[in-house]
């Protein structure tokens, strides 16, 4: 992996970031296909409509359903889906947290039961590298120990020690897997946790960040805290990151948390907001939010956003759209999912373009104008 940086301002940065499957300009948000699908959308949708360069799936649902090995049969993620572009894969921890009725954290790995059959697995460092390989993703995010905020100090220390400690023998298998030819063009990420109290982000911070990784994620956040917490937490940890390695913010979040995140220098994003708000009938635009479903839309002739360009609102009106999602017609997701992400990919592209003019806050000024 390559990594530049092209542009700053103030702190928010324009980077390029290069894969073997593909060059990734940044900031950037990464759809999220967590079983290797985006969902409604094909790699067609993804490359042509879209243009991204980048897509997260998911270890553990991949692992679970159809299986590591099958998908490495089809000559890898790449092989399997037809998208030819990077693929991040996140490890399993956060489903270990959100499925935490089910997990048992240990000193070594997590035991979990599948939410499919109930059948036991576990988890170690080395076994989510060993499914990441056969998955054959761009980028590795490493195993770590989630949890929900608010928490007990000691169970953020434990959270501390278990992921610095994990991230220590991912990055030793990795780099011994290299030797043996396994995984010489994937990259490994490390995540960075800590709750929100600035000594454990900092000590947490300061352990992983000594290691040898590709990149650095900001974890543990957008799971109960306030946004003012989590921009706090987020402008405290990233002075401690490498500025010549990524910065990845893990499962963030709404169009101002991106736009406030970017401000505090992260590069990387994903969430499944756009996905998930598109079928629930939520359509993101450039002046706040629409709910399609409400009556005053059945004969709106207008597209969702007259200033957006994308696919669905270039060929199709709010009555349309208002009509499909109430009658739960299924050509009514791809169209609303196409919407919210083109949202989402144009503001990072729009964000990028204010930082290598040098206007980043007078974009951010008029985001939030625009909204009002």
């Amino acid at each position: 992996m390559q990594f530049r940086i092209d542009h700053t301002d103030g702190q928010a940065r324009a980077c390029t970031l290069t894969t073997v499957h593909s060059t990734i300009k940044t900031p950037v948000f990464m759809p999220v296909g967590t079983s290797g699908a985006v969902k409604g959308l094909d790699a067609h949708d993804m490359c042509d409509l879209l243009q991204t360069d980048i897509i997260l799936a998911n270890t553990y649902h991949l692992y679970l359903r159809p299986g590591d090995e099958t998908v490495k049969h089809f000559g890898g993620l790449h092989g399997f889906t037809r998208y030819p572009k990077s693929f991040l894969t996140d490890s399993g921890g956060f489903q270990a947290f959100s499925l935490s009725k089910h997990a048992t954290p240990d000193p070594d790995g997590i035991t979990f039961k599948s939410h499919i059959d109930g059948s036991l697995h576990y988890f170690t460092p080395q076994k989510v590298l060993d499914i990441q390989y056969n998955l054959g993703s761009d980028i590795m995010m490493i195993l770590d120990d989630l949890i929900a905020l608010p928490a007990e100090e000691k169970r953020i220390e434990l959270s501390i020690e278990r992921t610095t400690r994990w991230a220590e023998a991912s990055i030793a298998y990795h780099r011994q897997m290299q030797q043996k030819g396994i995984g010489t063009d994937q990259n490994i990420f490390a995540i960075i946790q800590g709750g929100t109290t600035e000594k454990f982000r900092e000590i947490s911070a300061k352990g992983l960040c000594s290691l040898d990784f590709d990149g650095f994620a900001i974890g543990g956040l957008s799971v109960g805290e306030s946004s003012d917490q989590m921009y706090d937490t987020v402008a405290f940890t990233t002075q401690f990151m490498p500025s010549d390695k990524p910065r990845y913010l893990m499962g963030v979040g709404t169009p101002e948390d991106l736009v406030e995140n970017v401000a505090r220098g992260v590069d990387m994003f994903d969430c499944v907001m756009p996905t998930r708000n598109a079928r629930n009938g939520t359509l993101f635009t450039t002046f706040g939010k629409v709910g399609i479903k409400a009556a005053r839309y059945k004969r709106d002739e207008d597209p969702i956003d007259p200033a957006c360009d994308c696919y669905t609102c270039r060929n199709y009106s709010r009555g349309y759209l208002n009509h499909l999602y109430r009658a739960k017609e299924l050509t009514y997701f791809r169209l609303a999912t196409l919407h919210n992400l083109h949202y989402y990919l144009t503001l990072m592209r729009q964000m990028r373009a204010a930082i290598e003019a040098g206007r980043f806050e007078s974009f951010r000024r008029d985001f939030y104008t625009r909204r009002r």
